[in-house]
């Protein structure tokens, strides 16, 4: 059998969500003592915590869990005895147990594509926040260690640089459900990402920096390369929110972020890295 935290490191490797079952407290007797853990995910279980009724009813709360993508911890009392009879039958160990069930929440991933001054600026409060953050740019000075250290240095994110000649193909090395932000300094490169980022169909959002009058360029430019309008519609453009205005670099970041902390919280996936 897999150890639990063993399969919790796997899971969080691949992105998938889970959550952390616990006997926290066991009062009589009980299958397992209190410590006892076992991971749940959408299509497995690792580790146990003394099987039958208590396990099984434990394990259907927690894909409860997944299924709702709540991130609060429940706690779930049993008792253990022949008079409580559930769907799962009867276990007569004689004592009462609570399980704690801990949601292992999907650590939400952001791509800024373009490490120009808004694109510093944005890095730099994005890179507070627990997410998976991935700095693209065609300029590898852009990407220079030095330059980047204000967003590394006691950075809460996981900092993923991708110095990409082609901005469009650093695409592939996106997680899914990332939201990408498009701000390079070049028209022609914010064109190929967005049009490449229409095409990746697992994105949480696309996000382009640049006035109506950009937009309706690009926006012909898009159709002529095929996209439909529903398509087109993933786009959001401006990006940020309306309530922080100003054009300078640091305002500018501020309401970007803000728009893209909104929209995590409003998606509130599962999580792990």
């Amino acid at each position: 059998m897999v150890d639990w935290l063993d399969a919790l490191r796997a899971l969080r490797e691949s992105r998938t969500p889970a959550v952390i079952v616990t006997l926290a407290m066991v009062r009589g007797h009980a299958p397992r003592n209190g410590g006892a853990k076992m991971v749940i995910s959408p299509g497995g279980q690792f580790g146990t915590i003394g099987g039958g009724n208590l396990e099984a009813t434990a394990t259907d709360r927690a894909r409860e869990m997944l299924a709702s993508g709540t991130a609060e911890p429940q706690l779930l009392t049993l008792t253990l005895s022949d008079k409580a009879t559930t769907e799962y039958g009867v276990q007569c160990c004689g004592g009462e147990v609570t399980i704690m069930l801990e949601p292992v929440r999907v650590v939400p991933s952001v791509a800024v594509f373009g490490m120009g001054h808004v694109g510093l600026e944005l890095a730099r409060i994005l890179s507070r926040h627990e997410l998976s953050l991935h700095l693209v740019d065609s300029r590898a000075e852009m990407l220079d260690p030095a330059r980047l250290a204000p967003v590394t240095t006691d950075a809460v994110a996981r900092i993923h640089p991708h110095h990409a000649p082609v901005p469009e193909a650093a695409l592939l090395s996106i997680p899914a459900g990332a939201h990408v932000l498009v701000m390079t300094h070049d028209h022609v490169e914010d064109l190929a990402v967005v049009d490449q980022s229409l095409r990746t169909p697992a994105l949480g959002s696309i996000g382009l920096i640049g006035s109506a009058s950009k937009w309706a360029r690009f926006r012909r430019k898009l159709q002529e390369l095929g996209h439909t309008d529903a398509e087109l519609a993933r786009v959001t453009t401006p990006i940020g929110v309306p309530e922080v205005s100003g054009k300078q670099p640091a305002v500018i970041a501020v309401s970007v972020a803000a728009r893209i902390l909104q929209l995590i919280e409003e998606a509130a996936p599962l999580a792990s890295e």
